[in-house]
């Protein structure tokens, strides 16, 4: 999760929102696992273990090194395959790549914001437009 570097009791202040989300959520991130032919495999009892779980992560890629953002792409993966939904805000191109559904917001931030410009899989949003014209609020 991007997080071996910190100390054991290091207090909670010094950490930075990504650092504090990442370890405020590993725990349920651990409750999923895979079995040896590497699909997702629940522990019996557990929240998160029975794809019930809605997890929502706001920038959670915020100050990890590359390596960690795809640890972190295989925890979110993992949980998705064992039934979980998985709500990512995110701006990291890779992070948004690996997503099933995709919905930009926009057109800008704050009040000129909130309006749905775009949405579908990552694949129909590359591909060319027929209409060529941006949608707008």
């Amino acid at each position: 999760m991007g997080l071996g570097y910190l100390t054991l009791g290091q207090q909670s202040p010094t950490l930075s929102g990504g650092e504090a989300q990442r370890s405020s959520s590993s725990p349920n991130f651990s409750k999923v696992r895979t079995d040896a032919q590497g699909n997702a495999a629940s522990r019996p009892g557990r929240g998160g273990a029975d794809g019930k779980t809605l997890y929502v992560l706001d920038e959670p890629t915020v100050g990890l090194h590359m390596a960690d953002v795809e640890k972190l792409l295989r925890v979110l993966h993992r949980l998705v395959d064992a039934g979980n939904t998985v709500v990512v805000i995110e701006h990291n191109l890779d992070v948004i790549a690996e997503a099933d559904w995709i919905v930009d917001l926009g057109p800008e931030g704050g009040d000129a914001g909130g309006c749905i410009v775009a949405q579908g899989s990552p694949e129909a949003l590359v591909a060319p437009r027929e209409t060529g014209t941006p949608r707008r609020c």
